[in-house]
């Protein structure tokens, strides 16, 4: 394979590629827990806005870090190719080299180690042992003999990482500890960040299969899938409920505003097909902005109220 054969499409600008390289559609899944879980720092009174813009800029990193290393070993092994019906992969389209790509991936996570010092400083050793796990399963995923993504595990992972450990650990660096309510809220974005990768996968899954990336789609096929994504919207939508009943206010509630926007992707999902299926992604993720948003808020109105 030679890497035009993945171009289909005039050369983008320098900006361009790396934008494309970034994913920004996948940026909710590192942004999103750490909102949510600094509004319940916030509602319990322990707010430290420096290291929860630390942390965001952390889960950020390692959100487009996980992207990039991603193109470097799909690359090579063979998963973008010019029959993907996903957006263009930049090194395997010769937009960005692969070298470039594995220097720009290990200045990011060195600059994310650096700042991630100031929240070990503030919350100690289990901070330091969550990031270095998340900056191994960083490059883990994909990479290595037995790569995470390739596996069907994939969906596990995110959801522990980018729900349970990113909402319950920016919570800890705040208050020094962490409660169940924090970690049932974390598992909203948690489904989320699933559902955007079950989107993914879903649309990828004939050229997975061809290379031996057994991804979960992959592996029980798109129409279960399907319901697996509806199944895990619906107890996404119970969470605030719980969250409510655990004596947090019911502003909380204010999430269910972007029901609408949910039962539209849903719908998409089971009516689209190939690249039809880049919309739901997107899609997907304005509804985990919008959910965790409105979830984040009800968590704080309470604090305005009584000023």
């Amino acid at each position: 394979m030679t890497q035009g054969t993945v171009n289909a499409q005039p050369e983008p600008s320098r900006f361009q590629a790396w934008m494309m390289a970034i994913r920004p559609k996948t940026l909710p899944a590192g942004a999103v827990p750490v909102v949510v879980g600094t509004a319940f720092a916030a509602a319990d009174g322990k707010i430290l806005p420096v290291a929860a813009a630390i942390a965001l800029l952390c889960a950020l990193g390692i959100q487009v870090a996980t992207n990039f290393i991603n193109e470097i070993y799909d690359f090579r092994k063979g998963a973008d190719t010019g029959e993907r019906l996903g957006p263009t992969r930049t090194v395997a389209a010769g937009f960005i080299s692969e070298k470039t790509m594995v220097t720009v991936s290990a200045v990011l996570l060195l600059t994310v180690f650096l700042l991630g010092l100031y929240l070990v400083y503030l919350a100690g050793w289990p901070i330091l042992f969550i990031g270095l796990l998340s900056m191994f399963f960083t490059w883990a995923y994909t990479g290595g003999p037995y790569p995470i993504a390739y596996s069907g595990l994939g969906d596990l992972f995110v959801f522990v990482f980018f729900g349970l450990v990113a909402v319950g650990g920016t919570y800890y660096i705040q208050v020094g500890s962490v409660t169940l309510p924090v970690l049932t809220a974390a598992v909203a974005p948690g489904i989320f960040s699933v559902n955007i990768l079950l989107v993914n996968n879903i649309r990828d899954i004939d050229t997975d299969r061809k290379v031996g990336k057994m991804t979960l789609p992959a592996r029980i096929g798109g129409g279960n899938a399907r319901w697996l994504y509806l199944g895990l919207t619906v107890v996404a939508y119970f969470v605030p409920v719980w969250i409510w009943m655990t004596g947090y206010s019911a502003w909380v509630m204010l999430s269910w505003f972007s029901i609408p926007l949910a039962i539209g992707q849903v719908r998409a999902l089971f009516h689209s097909e190939g690249r039809a299926l880049n919309d739901v992604l997107a899609g997907t993720g304005r509804v985990m902005v919008l959910h965790g948003t409105l979830l984040a808020l009800g968590m704080v109105v309470p604090i305005f109220s009584a000023l």
